[in-house]
């Protein structure tokens, strides 16, 4: 909290942050706070790229990128619009964050979470216009079909595995994002609670996931696997082929021994 400082000083705090993933919530800002992120993962900071998300409401500082004195802006005062998310390599610097000059004491809180991925390639700071990936996943491409090799690496990394059909899509033109609605028949593998069991029984899940709006995704006929990671609390989609197609990929993949992983295909 800011009233931990005199008013008249413009001091400069030191935040060591050990976790991957995170809250940072800063009440009524006074002064700078440099954010370090040191986490506790035996990954070279290299290979990391760090993506943070403003808090809705956020308001009261401007938060930067610095490395050696330089500044690079990364969020302005009160920016919390659609899909305001920013990401940089985590060798790239620090967090700064500036509080504004304030006429009164009036409360303000600045806030953002922020997640360690790793890097996609061609990483400098960017606006995330599709999620970051993990490592085995495909570069960002959000719209085009996966390939092959592509579908199989996702079937091991992804956050959550399932069979489903579509069964409603809802646009949300504010956020550019896509809501799929997912009718789930089997589930191969969930890290958060996305899909619950159907109240209506029959073995059945119910979940929603996400995709850019621009992707254009309508309800239709047939079975698809879907793959996909968590963001920031929320399930974005990955790779989604036909279950026709999946079951040939993983077929012809199997016959050679380059399947990475074991999974159902029935």
């Amino acid at each position: 909290s800011g009233l931990t400082h005199e008013a008249h000083r413009k001091e400069v705090e030191q935040v060591y942050l050990r976790c991957s993933a995170g809250t940072v919530e800063w009440m009524y800002p006074t002064g700078a706070l440099i954010v370090n992120l040191r986490p506790n993962i035996f990954v070279p900071t290299k290979h990391l790229t760090v993506c943070i998300k403003p808090a809705p409401g956020s308001s009261g500082a401007n938060v930067y990128l610095e490395k050696t004195g330089v500044l690079r802006l990364l969020v302005r005062d009160g920016e919390h619009g659609p899909r305001r998310v920013r990401c940089f390599g985590l060798d790239q610097g620090s967090l700064f964050v500036e509080a504004s000059p304030q006429q009164d004491i009036s409360r303000r809180t600045t806030g953002f979470q922020y997640e360690l991925v790793h890097r996609r390639s061609g990483s400098d700071l960017l606006s995330l216009s599709c999620p970051p990936q993990r490592l085995g996943t495909r570069v960002c491409a959000p719209c085009s079909p996966c390939s092959d090799t592509e579908v199989l690496l996702a079937v091991c990394t992804s956050d959550f595995v399932v069979r489903g059909s579509i069964q409603d899509v809802t646009n949300e033109p504010e956020q550019q994002e896509s809501a799929i609605h997912l009718n789930v028949s089997s589930l191969y593998r969930q890290k958060s609670k996305v899909f619950q069991p159907d109240p209506e029984g029959g073995g059945r899940w119910r979940g929603h996931i996400k995709t850019l709006l621009k992707c254009g995704v309508r309800p239709g006929l047939g079975d698809f696997l879907f793959t996909g990671q968590m963001h920031f609390g929320e399930a974005w989609l990955g790779c989604a082929p036909r279950f026709t197609d999946f079951q040939r990929m993983y077929r012809d993949a199997k016959q050679k021994g380059l399947n990475p992983c074991e999974i159902g295909t029935e």
